[in-house]
């Protein structure tokens, strides 16, 4: 435990300068450390390409080398997003509430960093570039632990975001990453109790799982995405069946791909088979009750009870025909991970009644679930999708990971 130990006393000893940072100072570092990613980007890509390698010799599945992949654009997209952070407002400071009482005391509702946040997190680089940045506007340290599979790609990034704060005289532990070759680090993390304030794990629901049964900090849990998308009777057939394309097939590895498909059963018949065949002619494997999708025509992959419960990650979808919107509502109630449910319908009743009836961070409706991304939402790079129901749920990014302080201004009262 002692070097886990050891980079959290040091993240707790520079957490209060970084939350007395003033909002210029901080965004014109997140500046800077945009320049500088896009101006390193070579050394990036060199230790990408190691980690690449040593991912295909390992048997790493397609939808994971797709997360571990950088190029220059994406890159570029990091640094990016960077900038955009930059250029959000500074949560820290804001009030959030206040009143006079009677005896004249005046109270203050205040946003405040939460001080030293871990990540725990699987082969996504970018997620590494988007904790600092938010974790630093936002006024906290950044405990890092990525996965062993990108270990060379976040030593780079993590060294160009480190010469960048040293450069500006900003202190290196602001962003540190934690060894990754054994769980231990991940143990070490989340009981080190006293000094970390709070651990977010990213990944999948084992990962998620290990990470909040065992943690005695503190966790906000973002969830696996199982999302679903509901065609109802009344939808625009064509609106809704590019809706699903662009959920599933857009970029399969990520939280917010569309898992499910639920088609009305008063759908006429060939507007089931319209759907399940774009998708197949898109190149998804569609997965779903025979019988029930032969009478309308379609063949599709015999599914069993675990595949409407799975996060496929890859070229795959569930279908299964439900009984309208209350039909809807069950099914997801039953199978869903609580991230994105959307709903495709013309029909104001019915969008009512599953906007109304669906228990998920995210309820779309007539529109993909893609759209379920921090950066989409206007709040630049996300830390990840809440599912969870307290203090943070949906995307979070800067106002997430602040908390409150109440202040009172009085003028010698006693009680």
């Amino acid at each position: 435990m002692n070097e886990v130990y050891e980079q959290a006393r040091r993240a707790k000893e520079v957490a209060p300068a970084l939350a007395a940072l003033p909002t210029p100072e901080k965004d014109a570092a997140l500046t800077a450390a945009a320049d500088a990613l896009t101006q390193r980007a070579a050394e990036v890509l060199e230790a990408n390409a190691l980690d690449l390698d040593s991912g295909r010799q390992a048997g790493l599945a397609e939808a994971m080398l797709d997360r571990l992949a950088l190029d220059a654009a994406r890159i570029e997209g990091i640094a990016g997003g960077l900038r955009q952070v930059a250029s959000l407002p500074d949560p820290v400071g804001e009030v959030l509430a206040g009143r006079t009482l009677p005896n004249g005391i005046r109270l203050r509702q205040v946003r405040v960093p939460l001080g030293v946040m871990g990540m725990v997190y699987e082969a996504r680089p970018n997620v590494t570039v988007d904790a600092f940045g938010l974790a630093l506007k936002s006024g906290n340290a950044a405990l890092l632990r990525g996965s062993k599979t990108a270990r060379r790609t976040n030593e780079a990034l993590v060294a160009v975001l480190q010469d960048t704060l040293a450069a500006r005289g900003l202190p290196r532990e602001a962003v540190q990453l934690l060894p990754s070759e054994t769980h231990d680090s991940v143990r070490d993390l989340i009981t080190a109790r006293g000094l970390v304030d709070v651990v977010i794990p990213r990944g999948s629901a084992r990962l998620i799982e290990s990470v909040v049964t065992g943690a005695t900090v503190p966790t906000i849990e973002t969830g696996t995405g199982n999302c679903h998308c509901y065609i109802d009777a009344s939808a625009d057939l064509g609106r809704a069946i590019a809706i699903l394309l662009n959920g599933k097939t857009r970029r399969v590895s990520v939280c917010n791909a569309t898992e499910t498909v639920l088609l009305d059963a008063a759908l006429p018949a060939h507007d089931k088979l319209a759907v399940i065949r774009a998708l197949q002619e898109a190149g998804v494997e569609v997965h779903g009750d025979v019988e029930t999708h032969a009478a309308f025509g379609a063949r599709v992959t015999p599914a069993t009870e675990a595949d409407f419960a799975e996060e496929y990650l890859s070229m795959d979808i569930a279908s299964a025909v439900v009984d309208g919107v209350d039909g809807a509502i069950a099914h997801i109630a039953r199978y869903s991970s609580g991230h994105t449910e959307a709903i495709a319908a013309q029909d104001a009743d019915a969008l009512r009644r599953f906007t109304s009836g669906v228990d998920a961070a995210v309820v779309a409706c007539n529109a993909s679930t893609a759209f379920t991304d921090g950066e989409e939402f206007g709040m630049g790079a996300e830390i990840g999708i809440s599912t969870q129901k307290l203090h943070a749920r949906g995307p979070m990014a800067l106002p997430e990971l602040t908390t409150t302080k109440w202040i009172m201004e009085g003028s010698g009262q006693v009680r």
